[in-house]
């Protein structure tokens, strides 16, 4: 037995290491043409392709320092990953169709959409617009909702001593792990958008949807360590899509079958009907995709958005507790305030972390300075180090929660530098038509969310490759405070890694 697995074993490596060999052999020649940041050599640059998987960060800002607002490219697997900065090549990649720089195609290389989160999610992804539109025009209507499951996950979820009767409350301290903790609350607020009470707050609906975030991630980068042909058969080994989609199926099914009847009976406009994510894809949905199994990864598909944008954000304002009371006072009018702490927080350890807007070129490619960038190759943009310009922002590697309120005042360009805004030197969500349409939504969900929180010292974050994740067993202390005109509970804070 432990001689047919080491066979297996390799006779699979045996196929990656041909494959890298035969992919960097065959390297068009328009790519020489384009500077390289280690080796390009066929055998060096498979070793720097071992380096950028571990320290892509680092190669990606030594590109950047001599390569600025011009096109590099380093080794990346099996195949050359360009990577590009400046505004000229930003506006070139934002005017781009689907048929010449391909949002969707890069995002499956990146994260096997098709076998990760489901085929329609990747080929036919009508969610998209519904969050885009629907969602976003929702807004308004929908805080209230969001307020109040945001409050009640905290109460529940972290279950603390004190009434808030008094201006301090005396009760002990709790230790929690932050990134477990934030995730729930997440989850529940997004959910209750999304498919509304009580399901969002059933726990076993809950982790469900934070496991599939994280199990999505870790297998769209297992299964990217081989070979695109390989791939369709090392899906199924690797994948827990099928078991994730059942669990769900089990827990969505009495919800979708309540509005399918109501549906059935009385058309779209019934009474009381839900405003919420599940509702819009029921109405938009066709055919097979009408079916509980579709609706099921859709809303999967929808979560793995959501849940992973809150805890960085969390950390910064543990080391910077003065910013608690300004942050409270823009609470107040939530929907209308530009987020400048959040917008910093992203600024600095936002996702994507390293690199943004990446596109798959689906025909050779040209931009205006003659740069071509060949078919089937994946251009990027270098967004931290971008961020870390200190031509784009004076000292820009220190955390300053008003940066943007301060810009936002001396230019008088309020819409500008909101939290949601994007320009091509702020880049956490893209900048484009192919921005992150759930960006409006996240930034009222995560300003009421960080309200209810102070704190004191900030956890490194986690970095491996160009990925950046935060620090998963650093720990956060909470208390009741009092209750407040704007709020209705709320706790103090401390942050301390246990690293």
């Amino acid at each position: 037995m432990q001689l047919q697995i080491s066979s297996l074993a390799s006779g699979i490596l045996g196929i990656v290491a041909t494959a890298f060999v035969i992919a960097k052999l065959s390297m068009r020649k328009e790519l020489d043409a384009i500077p390289t940041v280690g080796s390009s050599t066929w055998l060096g640059s498979w070793w720097a392709g071992l380096k950028f998987l571990i320290n892509g960060t680092d190669i990606v800002q030594e590109g950047y320092d001599k390569h600025k607002a011009a096109a590099f490219k380093v080794a990346n697997k099996y195949s050359w990953l360009v990577i590009v900065s400046g505004r000229q090549y930003l506006e070139e990649i934002r005017r781009s169709s689907e048929d010449h720089l391909s949002f969707m195609a890069a995002t499956n290389d990146a994260l096997k959409l098709e076998y990760t989160m489901g085929h329609d999610i990747h080929y036919k992804p009508y969610h998209i617009q519904i969050i885009r539109s629907q969602l976003t025009r929702s807004l308004g209507v929908l805080y209230p909702d969001i307020r109040d499951e945001v409050v009640t996950a905290f109460e529940e979820i972290l279950d603390l001593e004190g009434n808030g009767d008094q201006e301090f409350i005396s009760a002990e301290w709790k230790s929690v792990v932050a990134l477990g903790t934030i995730e729930k609350v997440v989850c529940r607020t997004s959910n209750r958008t999304f498919v509304g009470l009580p399901l969002c707050r059933n726990p076993d609906w809950i982790d469900l949807n934070v496991r599939f975030t994280v199990d999505a991630v870790k297998e769209g980068i297992i299964m990217g360590l081989f070979p695109t042909f390989m791939v369709p058969f090392v899906a199924p080994l690797i994948s827990s899509l099928a078991r994730s989609t059942r669990r769900g199926v089990k827990l969505l099914r009495p919800t979708v079958e309540e509005r399918q009847k109501h549906l059935e009976r009385h058309g779209s406009a019934w009474a009381d009907k839900p405003n919420d994510v599940l509702s819009w894809l029921m109405d938009e949905a066709e055919g097979s995709e009408r079916s509980i199994t579709s609706l099921t990864q859709r809303v999967l598909a929808v979560n793995f958005v959501a849940i992973h944008s809150f805890t960085q954000a969390l950390y910064n304002l543990a080391a910077n507790p003065q910013y608690m009371q300004p942050l409270r006072e823009e609470v107040e009018s939530i929907i209308a305030t530009e987020g400048c702490f959040l917008k910093e927080s992203q600024r600095m350890e936002g996702l994507p972390p390293v690199l943004t807007m990446a596109r798959q070129a689906m025909k050779d490619f040209s931009f205006s300075d003659g740069t071509v960038i060949p078919k089937g190759t994946i251009v990027a943009v270098a967004s931290r180090a971008t961020h870390f310009d200190n031509d784009n922002y004076e000292h820009a590697d220190m955390f300053d929660p008003f940066r943007f309120a301060n810009v936002r005042s001396e230019d008088g360009e309020g819409v500008k530098h909101q939290f949601s805004s994007t320009n091509p030197e702020y880049l956490p969500f893209g900048h484009g038509q192919h921005a992150c349409p759930g960006r409006f939504f996240a930034a009222i969900e995560l300003k009421t969310m960080l309200a209810h929180i102070d704190g004191a010292t900030r956890p490194q974050s986690l970095r491996i490759g160009t990925a950046n994740a935060a620090n998963s067993t650093a720990k956060v202390m909470f208390r009741k405070r009092a209750q407040s005109i704007f709020l209705v509970s709320g706790v103090y804070m401390y942050a301390s890694s246990i690293l």
